[in-house]
């Protein structure tokens, strides 16, 4: 059983204030597979205080020899790639193959992403007799989640060093075996200390010390709209710069006029990918009155279909639920929904048949759900997919609009004129037609309460950086 320490100013250490441990369990089997040892404010200090002093040196390095860095962290992340995807698998329950195929390949695909914005980002620009400059914003804290633990960590890491940032990370206490990799990765690497610092902790204790602190110049947050209500809460009175990355309730609307198997298929499939733990998954499907009934059976055929399985084993199942917590969560969104008068037609409650332990949920369906019932507006985390109706097109983007959250919205018709006016009209931050999927260059975040700001390629890049514009830099 692994003992996880912090990485400060170039060292693995133990914290200020010993004695807190945090187990870490395999949500498969229940089983303990590592302890943290638990930072505080004390520990937060020293990695602030460590990047702060790297920062002026880092910053000041040529963009090149950052980008260098980047593709040597890659070359170490490919040599390691199965350590990732094992360790993925073990601490949040995602099944291997796709641990393999798009959790821990989110790692090296966020390195060459930012590598390729980096080098088409205008650094320099003349305008009138001014050279306007973008320059690294200074010391960045780093918050991310349990649910895609590498694809965050490496949304922020790799963009944040390029820039010539340093970084202080606080990965979930949940899911710290990637992020020890991560650390392990930089270490090899040899960045000078300093310049990278993980500071293993509770997001009340740790998180809250980051976000009020004077020297972090940036907060980057990825996870519930309540936590990053309170990052931007703390973090306003040093007035620095908060991004956030945070929850979603995503539309999937579908045409009559589409190929319902296919359509439906899909978007059942891409509810329950990741066992239903991805912000950005299509939990509201809305479909057109006409086929509505139709669509209700092929959804709940999939689900019926739709197999669970052992994270540890190869194939295209989905694994359990990451933790405790969010297994109770999940059974009392179910029961709410069965409350609330939604027709439970695949799935329900308790584990599916087999399962004794492990937190292992029954893919779930709710048909003749309406946009005011709470299955249909708060963000359950789990293989529960909700289905609407709706009459018209532009009932069907009054319902999808209706939500607080804005992160993603899909959509399926065959018309590909309506799919751009109705893409026009939805209030999200990622709009997808017929299945299209999210390449590491577009821009990953929300509108609303799914959070500000922008990951991925260049405009998750921009968050790093500040503008300065130097005033008579040319001769008029």
């Amino acid at each position: 059983m692994k003992s996880l320490q912090h990485y400060i100013a170039g060292r693995w250490s133990a914290p200020v204030k010993p004695g807190n441990i945090y187990p870490v369990v395999n949500p498969a089997n229940e089983e303990q597979v590592a302890e943290i040892h638990m930072g505080s404010e004390a520990d937060v200090e020293l990695a602030v205080e460590a990047a702060h002093r790297a920062f002026p040196a880092f910053a000041a390095t040529s963009l090149a020899h950052r980008i260098e860095i980047l593709r040597r962290i890659h070359s170490i992340f490919m040599r390691r790639f199965d350590e990732m995807a094992t360790a993925i698998t073990t601490e949040m329950g995602a099944p291997y193959d796709m641990s393999r195929r798009a959790q821990a390949a989110s790692g090296p695909g966020h390195i060459e992403g930012t590598i390729a914005a980096a080098e088409q980002l205008d650094w320099e620009r003349r305008i009138g007799t001014a050279n306007v400059v973008r320059e690294p914003i200074g010391v960045c804290g780093l918050v991310t989640p349990w649910n895609w633990p590498i694809n965050q960590i490496m949304a922020k890491v790799a963009p944040a060093l390029v820039s010539g940032c340093t970084v202080v990370l606080k990965p979930s206490e949940q899911a710290p075996l990637s992020a020890q990799l991560v650390a392990e990765f930089i270490d090899e690497a040899r960045l000078p200390p300093g310049v990278f610092n993980m500071v293993h902790g509770s997001g009340p204790v740790v998180g809250h010390a980051m976000s009020a602190h004077p020297r972090i110049d940036l907060m980057s947050f990825t996870g519930s709209t309540r936590a990053g209500v309170d990052v931007a809460k703390t973090s306003a009175d040093t007035v620095k710069r908060v991004t956030q990355e945070l929850g979603g309730k995503s539309p999937n609307i579908v045409f009559a006029d589409v190929d319902l198997e296919k359509a439906i298929k899909r978007g059942v499939i891409s509810c329950f990918g990741n066992t239903g733990q991805s912000c950005n998954a299509p939990t509201r499907m809305l479909v057109e009155d006409s086929v509505y009934d139709r669509a209700v059976e092929i959804a709940a055929r999939v689900a019926s279909e739709t197999k669970v399985d052992d994270p540890s084993k190869p194939g295209r199942h989905i694994g359990p639920l990451a933790s405790r917590m969010q297994f109770e969560k999940v059974q009392k969104c179910i029961a709410m929904g069965i409350e609330e008068g939604a027709r439970l037609v695949a799935g329900g409650l308790g584990r599916p048949g087999g399962f004794n332990r492990g937190f292992y949920v029954q893919p779930t369906v709710f048909a003749d759900v309406h946009n005011q019932m709470r299955i249909a507006r708060e963000e359950i985390f789990g293989p529960v997919l909700s289905m609407l109706r709706f009459k018209t097109q532009a009932d069907a983007i009054e319902i999808a609009n209706d939500t607080p959250y804005g992160l993603a919205a899909y959509l399926q018709t065959d018309d590909l004129q309506k799919a751009h006016a109705v893409a026009r009209q939805l209030r999200a931050g990622s709009v997808h037609i017929n299945g299209a999927s999210q390449g590491y260059a577009e821009p990953f975040g929300g509108y609303r309460q799914s959070g500000n700001g922008r990951e991925c390629g260049v405009y998750g890049l921009l968050e790093f950086l500040e503008l300065k514009s130097i005033n008579g830099y040319y001769e008029a």
